[in-house]
C-alpha cells in the first residue's frame, strides 16, 4: 500500500524501553471504532481492529501484499488441484497467554466454534465453504473445503480464524467477558467498554509481527470533535477511523491547532453504500431502486459533504481491487432525473415515492449526517421522492435495528475481510449475509461466486466477477457511493505510520514508535 505525505486516522500506542521518560511512554490512539465484541466468533466489523492486536491467526498479510504468509503457522499449502484440502503445520511451541499450548486441536476447536456458534453479528459466513477440519498429532490441521474455493488462505488470515484457548471460551457460546486469552502480539491488559483498550508486548509471541514498541493503548471516543480535541490537547498522540472532512482539511491545510500534528494518508478500500430491504414497501420495488440510483449524484457527495477526501463509487468492488468495473455508471450514467421518472412511470409507481432512510454516526462518523441530508436533497427535490431520515445514536440501536429487518433503506460501511473482489460481493449476497438483508441469486451465489473461487488466479477470476458486478447494479438492492482513504492524524514525533496499515486496511500498531526511540 503506497503511503502519501498526508495521514490521519490510526488507532493504537506504542512505546520503546529505554531513553528519557517521555520515550518510555505508550504512544495513546484515538478513534471512534469501538469493539462490538472482544469474542472472535462474535463480531464481524471495526472489532477487527483490535483482534488483529491480540489474536493470531494460521496466516497474515504481509507489508504491502495481498498474499498471505505463514503466522501461527509454519507452512500452508492447498494439496490438491482444486482447491479443496488446505494443509497446515504449526509452529513448535506455540502457547496461549494463559501458559497452555496452541496445537492442532486448538486451532480445529476455534474455527469449529465460530462456525457452530453462528453468531448474528459474528463471521461464521466467511467461513461457510469448509467442511471439516482434521489434525494430525499436535501440529498438523488439514482444512477440507465443502466446494473449490481459492480464497480459503485469505479468509485463513483474517481475524474470522482467530485462534483461542478452548478452556476459556466455550464451544456453545460467546464468551461473556473483558478478558482476551489469546497468543497474538499483545495482551489486553484491561478494557473499558466504548472508553480503552490498555495493550501490553505478548513476551510469549511467536509470530509474524515484530514489535518496535512495548505498549499501546487505545481510546475510544463517540464523537469525532472530542477526539481530535484530545489529539490537540496531547491527550492522544495520533487517531485513526472518524476523522470528518473538516479535520482532515484542517490538518492538511496548516489550520490545526496544533502544529505539531501531520496529516498522512494511504490507499483505502472502505466503501460506504445504501442497503434496500426488499421486504419493506417501496425498497421491494426494483423499479424504486433503480430510479435512485440513477438520481444520486456520487460527484456532488464527494464534493460537498466530504471535500473531496473520498472518490465517487461506481461499483460494489472498489477502485485498486483486480477485476473492479463502474457497473453503475455503466448501467445508470450521469445523475438523470428524466431517466428516473421514465423508469418509475413505466413501472406503474405512483409519485412522491415515501421511504425512510437509517444511519448511524457512530463507528461511521459525524460526516454521515451530512452525507445523508445530502441523498435526501437531491432525491425529494426531484419532486419524485419524499424521503425522511432518521439517526440511531448508538451502534447497538442501529444494528438491534438491522437484526431485525425494521429500516427500509439503511447505510453501511465495509472495510474488506481480505484483499479480493470476492470479498466485496459473497458477503454482501445470500440468505444469511453482512448486510443483514437476505438477497438470494441463484445464478450470484451457485453460479458466478464458485466459477471465481475455483480460480486459483484471482485475475484470472476478475472476468467472472465482472458479471457479478453488473447484476447487482441491475439490481440495485446495494447501491454504492464512495470510496474512502486512510488517513492518520498523528504528533510528528511518531513514526512507523507508513507500516500500520495492512492489505486489509487493518492497523498493526506494533509498527509505531517515538522516533527518539527507535
Amino acid at each position: 500500500m503506497a503511503a502519501g505525505s498526508v495521514i490521519t486516522l490510526l488507532a493504537g500506542c506504542a512505546s520503546l524501553t529505554g531513553g528519557s521518560d517521555a520515550e518510555d511512554e505508550p504512544i495513546i490512539v484515538g478513534t471512534t471504532s469501538a469493539p462490538s465484541a472482544l469474542d472472535p466468533a462474535g463480531a464481524w466489523d471495526g472489532s477487527w481492529e483490535l483482534f488483529r492486536n491480540v489474536y493470531q491467526t494460521l496466516l497474515h498479510f504481509p507489508s504491502s501484499s495481498g498474499t498471505p504468509a505463514p503466522d501461527a503457522a509454519k507452512s500452508c499449502a492447498f494439496t490438491d488441484n482444486s482447491s479443496q484440502v488446505y494443509r497446515c503445520e504449526l509452529k513448535e511451541g506455540l502457547k496461549f497467554s494463559s501458559g497452555r499450548p496452541l496445537d492442532a486441536e486448538a486451532v480445529k476447536y476455534s474455527i469449529e466454534r465460530t462456525i457452530d456458534i453462528a453468531a448474528p453479528l459474528g463471521p461464521a459466513q466467511l467461513l461457510e465453504s469448509l467442511d471439516r477440519v482434521e489434525t494430525s498429532g499436535d501440529r498438523t490441521v488439514v482444512f477440507h473445503l465443502k466446494k473449490s474455493n481459492a480464497t480459503f488462505p485469505l479468509i485463513l488470515a483474517t481475524p474470522a480464524a482467530s485462534l483461542v484457548d478452548p478452556e476459556v471460551y466455550p464451544a456453545d457460546k460467546l464468551r461473556e467477558s473483558e478478558k482476551v486469552t489469546a497468543s497474538g502480539p499483545y495482551e489486553l491488559k484491561s478494557y473499558r467498554r466504548d472508553k480503552e483498550a490498555v495493550l501490553v508486548r505478548n513476551t510469549d509471541y511467536q509470530g509474524s509481527a515484530e514489535l518496535k514498541n512495548d505498549a499501546v493503548t487505545i481510546r475510544y471516543f463517540q464523537d469525532s470533535d472530542r477526539m481530535m480535541q484530545a489529539l490537540e490537547k496531547e491527550e492522544v498522540d495520533l487517531t485513526f477511523r472518524g476523522l470528518t472532512p473538516d479535520h482532515i482539511s484542517a490538518v492538511r491545510e496548516g489550520d490545526f491547532g496544533n502544529k505539531d500534528v501531520s496529516l498522512h494518508d494511504v490507499v483505502g478500500t472502505e466503501i460506504r453504500y445504501l442497503v434496500f430491504n426488499p421486504g419493506l414497501g417501496a425498497a421491494g420495488d426494483a423499479a424504486v431502486r433503480q430510479a435512485i440510483a440513477q438520481l444520486v449524484d456520487r460527484k456532488a457527495l464527494v464534493r460537498e459533504v466530504h471535500q473531496r477526501t473520498v472518490e465517487p463509487l461506481y461499483s460494489m468492488v472498489p477502485g485498486g481491487i483486480t477485476g473492479h468495473t463502474s457497473a453503475f455508471f455503466d448501467e445508470y450514467g450521469e445523475p438523470n432525473q428524466k431517466k428516473a421518472e421514465e423508469l418509475l412511470s413505466a413501472a406503474g409507481v405512483s409519485t412522491p415515492v415515501e421511504l425512510t432512510f437509517s444511519y448511524t454516526t457512530e463507528r461511521y462518523g459525524s460526516a454521515t449526517k451530512a452525507e445523508f441530508e445530502e441523498i435526501q436533497s437531491q432525491l425529494n427535490s426531484t419532486g419524485l421522492f419524499s424521503i425522511e431520515i432518521e439517526h440511531k445514536p448508538t451502534w447497538d440501536e442501529f444494528q438491534s435495528g438491522v437484526k431485525e429487518g425494521e429500516y427500509e433503506v439503511f447505510g453501511r460501511g465495509w472495510f474488506p475481510d481480505f484483499p479480493d473482489a470476492d470479498n466485496f460481493i459473497g458477503p454482501f449476497v445470500g440468505g444469511e449475509n453482512a448486510v443483514g438483508v437476505p438477497y438470494e441469486d441463484a445464478e450470484l451465489t451457485e453460479e458466478l461466486l464458485p466459477e471465481s473461487r475455483r480460480q486459483s488466479d484471482r485475475a484470472a477470476a476478475g472476468s467472472v466477477l465482472k458479471e457479478a458486478q453488473r447484476i447487482l447494479a441491475e439490481d440495485a438492492r446495494l447501491i454504492p457511493l464512495w470510496q474512502g482513504r486512510v488517513y492518520i492524524a498523528a504528533h510528528d514525533e511518531i513514526a512507523g505510520i507508513e507500516w500500520t496499515i495492512d492489505s486489509s486496511t487493518i492497523m498493526r500498531v506494533w509498527e509505531l514508535h517515538r522516533k527518539a526511540s527507535w
